[in-house]
């Protein structure tokens, strides 16, 4: 008889590995509506060109391992997309199965309409997913009805929308989408202010999990033969640009992000395309994954992938500047470590170190250019529980702890690393990276008119929390 040699069983741990993906993409399922016939009639490819199996296949071109379908409401996008998008999605899962589709919508967010305030709703793939999506968008999307109902234009109604996600048996995902894109100023919050980010998240805490940093339309400023157009603003941001191409509202130190994170809130940043269409086809927009991409710590499989998007395992990075990224702080002479989504917790007297390792690809990127990080900053924010202004857009105690230049790491098995000495803290606190190719640019600032987007690369880590236990 032979003699079978068993396999040992290999950890699951050891599977996972950062999986780049883009939670905001559309498809020609973003229709236009013909308000001549009543009800009125879907225009198919009226507001975003491509189907998905061809947004898939481009996505898995430029290096993505997930997206998520995110159409647009209307008067009646919810059987639009129930009994004509889905289908097309279940296809597509079968066609270009390298790269896992996930089934969402961008929920136009009652309150204050006509809008303009949008959030990626991303469903757990299950056999209900298109039943459960429907029963949301059907009852609550700001822009589904016809006209829709008047109890759609109070700020309240999105609590009942949050509260019904919250309750459905598989529960959502839900990040707000270019949360600073209609603010009318530096700090002039207009359609989502940092309240309803507090608000929101208070409602449906399991379900409202952060905001996008790095913003679609990043391909605006790109006429279709690639030569820039002075005139056009990246991101689309019409009265405050972008900084270094992200949002505001994570861009600026001790800003809005650092005024949530100071909470101890769990509120995670990532990174879109938000594609409509492709600036070569006359559109502002990248091809998923070409610019923009929102990485996770996990295994391939729809599961794994979106636990770790509610865990914050997650970093951001523009141009391709890194495809890996490891933050982990650690209690010195010990096995206590924790990274980016968890909470190591300390006693006063524990020595900590921050260690961080990230890999810069030594490949061309979407625009053919091959960027090197030369920059990267360890924030640190205190922990100060919540804030006194349910509007607090500040978080006055936020710092660079330190600047890491490239001569200030070194180079280990094709990963660049560094060590932070954080000593005894007494006081609770979360740090956080972002990295550039801008050496001398030590803050992000306001993105002109007409800017290359290939040229201003930031990456972004979520926090790693830091829990000081009383003496």
């Amino acid at each position: 008889a032979s003699c079978q040699q068993v396999q040992p069983v290999a950890k699951t741990e050891q599977t996972k590995s950062w999986l780049a993906g883009d939670h905001h993409v559309h498809t020609h399922y973003s229709v236009k509506w013909d308000n001549s016939v009543f009800p009125p009639a879907p225009i198919l490819g009226g507001d975003a060109k491509y189907s998905i199996p061809l947004n898939a296949q481009m996505a898995s071109h430029y290096g993505l391992s997930w997206m998520v379908i995110t159409d647009h409401g209307g008067p009646n996008r919810a059987k639009l997309a129930l009994e004509q998008a889905y289908p097309e999605l279940v296809a597509s899962r079968k066609a270009l199965p390298q790269i896992l589709q996930f089934y969402g919508m961008e929920f136009d967010v009652p309150g204050n309409s006509p809008g303009g305030r949008h959030a990626s709703f991303i469903m757990p793939k299950r056999p209900t997913e298109a039943e459960q999506l429907y029963q949301i968008e059907s009852r609550y999307n700001g822009r589904q009805g016809v006209p829709p109902g008047p109890e759609k234009a109070e700020d309240a109604f999105m609590l009942l929308a949050l509260k019904a996600m919250n309750e459905l048996p598989d529960k959502p995902l839900l990040l707000v989408n270019h949360p600073a894109r209609l603010a009318t100023g530096f700090r002039q919050y207009n359609k989502v202010t940092p309240k309803q980010l507090r608000d929101w998240q208070d409602t449906a805490p399991d379900v409202v999990i952060g905001m996008s940093g790095a913003e679609g339309h990043q391909a605006a400023t790109l006429n279709p033969d690639g030569s820039a157009d002075p005139t056009a603003i990246r991101g689309e941001y019409p009265d405050y640009p972008t900084m270094g191409g992200y949002d505001q509202m994570t861009a600026r130190l001790g800003g809005v992000w650092d005024s949530l994170l100071s909470e101890g809130r769990h509120w995670w940043v990532t990174g879109v395309s938000d594609s409509h269409g492709h600036y070569t086809d006359g559109w502002a927009d990248f091809w998923p994954g070409q610019y923009a991409k929102t990485y996770v710590w996990a295994d391939k499989n729809y599961d794994s992938i979106f636990a770790a998007l509610k865990a914050g395992q997650v970093f951001v990075t523009t141009g391709d500047l890194i495809d890996a990224l490891f933050v982990e702080v650690a209690v010195k002479n010990s096995t206590k470590t924790a990274t980016a989504g968890q909470t190591l917790t300390v006693k006063p007297n524990d020595e900590l170190v921050l260690r961080v390792r990230f890999r810069d690809p030594d490949s061309n990127n979407g625009g053919g250019f091959n960027p090197e990080v030369q920059r990267v900053d360890v924030i640190q924010g205190l922990i100060t529980g919540p804030a006194a202004q349910r509007n607090s857009d500040e978080a006055p105690d936020t710092k660079i702890a330190k600047r890491f230049y490239s001569t200030d790491w070194t180079i280990k098995d094709g990963y660049n690393q560094f060590e932070l000495s954080l000593g005894k803290v007494s006081t609770s606190q979360y740090l956080r990276l972002r990295g550039t190719n801008n050496k001398n640019e030590l803050e992000p600032e306001a993105d002109a008119k007409g800017e290359n987007p290939w040229f201003d690369l930031w990456f972004y880590s979520n926090p790693v929390f830091v829990d000081v236990m009383p003496r």
